[in-house]
């Protein structure tokens, strides 16, 4: 939801699939967040959860045969889609948390040298998610994923997505690593310091966060996602912000420095005061803080 020209005519939004992973901290619930590489055409310079749009590929059937956890009819019914939309989003939510964090939801953990022989062959489109499970002789685990938030760019937007939002605990054992492609680092972030204002982030982003405040752990965020409502979130552009459906006025992060639309602001580099810049993610680990 970066600032983008406005259109006349309204772009369709492409289906999209995010997965917040959530682990519990020392100190209390923590969620891992990745920074986009400012060569990203998309929200570059940003810090964002893992997640993509849902590819074709991510639709087919042959998948059904290694699923486990809540059925497609039940999946269907969550999300408000036919079973064909709702097979391609949920696994286009477990294909993008293995591509862009290393992290498999699935029904047992397999050797991380076949792991991440696996990822790679998804990563470079010689294998689709079913294939790359029935390699590793495992199940695809819909229960670890639990349904969260549904948000759609505005329409005045050229660059649209119609992303629902997940949440899933770090499985036992299991280490997030960055896909350097899209992401060039990624970070473990206590959710409270992370919310207290919406920097660098767009705002489904900083949203989310927001209301992930409300709790003190990963047990806590799935009980509560089990019975949560969701509604459709298509917030209005204005130029510099967005405005949500309940009247709240969100602003944009700024272009990152170094990004192409940093360079292509009139110059003007926009830097954040220090006491926000202290929050990010960057500035703890110069710090010597927990990563």
């Amino acid at each position: 939801m970066r600032a983008a020209p406005k259109t006349t005519t309204v772009v369709p939004a492409r289906p999209a699939a995010t997965v917040v992973l959530l682990r519990d901290g020392p100190t209390g619930l923590e969620v891992y967040l990745q920074r986009r590489t400012m060569t990203m055409g998309f929200a570059a310079g940003l810090w964002v959860f893992p997640g993509g749009r849902v590819d074709r590929a991510d639709g087919d059937p042959a998948v059904d045969a290694i699923w486990s956890g809540p059925g497609l009819d039940a999946w269907a019914a969550r999300l408000g889609l036919g079973r064909s939309e709702a097979r391609g989003t949920v696994v286009a939510a477990c294909r993008e948390c293995l591509e862009e964090a290393g992290v498999l939801l699935a029904d047992r953990a397999p050797e991380p040298a076949a792991l991440d022989a696996a990822r790679r062959d998804l990563l470079e489109g010689r294998q689709g998610l079913g294939a790359v499970l029935a390699s590793l002789r495992v199940r695809l685990d819909t229960s670890r994923l639990r349904y969260w938030s549904w948000w759609v760019t505005p329409e005045a937007e050229t660059r649209r997505y119609d992303t629902r939002f997940f949440v899933a605990g770090l499985p036992r054992g299991a280490t997030v690593t960055v896909h350097g492609l899209e992401a060039e680092r990624g970070h473990w972030l206590p959710v409270a310091p992370a919310a207290a204002e919406p920097v660098r982030m767009l705002p489904p982003t900083w949203c989310t966060l927001r209301e992930l405040t409300a709790f003190s752990s990963v047990a806590e965020v799935l009980a509560a996602a089990d019975t949560r409502m969701v509604e459709r979130t298509m917030p209005v552009w204005t130029g510099d912000a967005v405005v949500l459906p309940s009247g709240e006025r969100i602003p944009l992060p700024p272009p990152a420095p170094g990004s192409a639309a940093a360079e292509s602001s009139a110059g003007r580099e926009a830097r954040l005061p220090e006491a926000r810049e202290a929050r990010l993610p960057e500035a703890r680990e110069a710090r010597g803080e927990r990563p």
